[in-house]
């Protein structure tokens, strides 16, 4: 295995950064992308200096995998994709600023809604059935409500 490592050229490290870009444009994720990069940095610095050993080139190109991957998902992070629905995983944020009839009172600060075709917890100050109240937010399961002022 030694003897077949140590016959690694610079060639086989751009041939490994096509392949995992095929792999990218399959999978779609932008996390081969980065993998290729490294491989194809990988193959340019083993063409500048052909002498260096195989497990130099793997540490060359772990470390350049992992840098380039944290660097995207920091940049990912930091500036996220706009969209046209920013609550669309979170159903309770769907609701924030919609008004509702109380059908039943709120008692201890607890009650609950019929929203659409589901019923949800809420809090908030107790208020009698029939009052009008504003989602202004959500707690994971429970939608925080405010009355509606007249």
């Amino acid at each position: 295995m030694a003897e077949l490592l140590a016959n690694v050229d610079y060639w086989h490290w751009l041939i490994l950064g096509g392949v995992l870009l095929l792999v990218e444009v399959a999978a779609a994720g932008f996390f081969f992308l980065w993998l290729a990069v490294a491989a194809a940095i990988t193959g340019l610095v083993v063409l500048v200096f052909p002498d260096l050993g195989w497990q130099y080139q793997l540490m060359l190109f772990s470390g350049l995998s992992v840098i380039s991957i944290a660097v995207f998902r920091r940049y990912q992070r930091n500036n996220p994709e706009p969209t046209d629905q920013p609550a669309l995983n979170r159903r309770g944020e769907q609701y924030i600023g919609r008004s509702f009839t109380l059908e039943q009172p709120i008692t201890n600060n607890v009650g609950v809604i019929r929203v659409d075709d589901s019923t949800w917890r809420i809090s908030g100050a107790d208020l009698p059935a029939g009052a009008s109240v504003r989602v202004v937010g959500a707690d994971g399961v429970i939608l925080k409500v405010e009355q509606n002022q007249p």
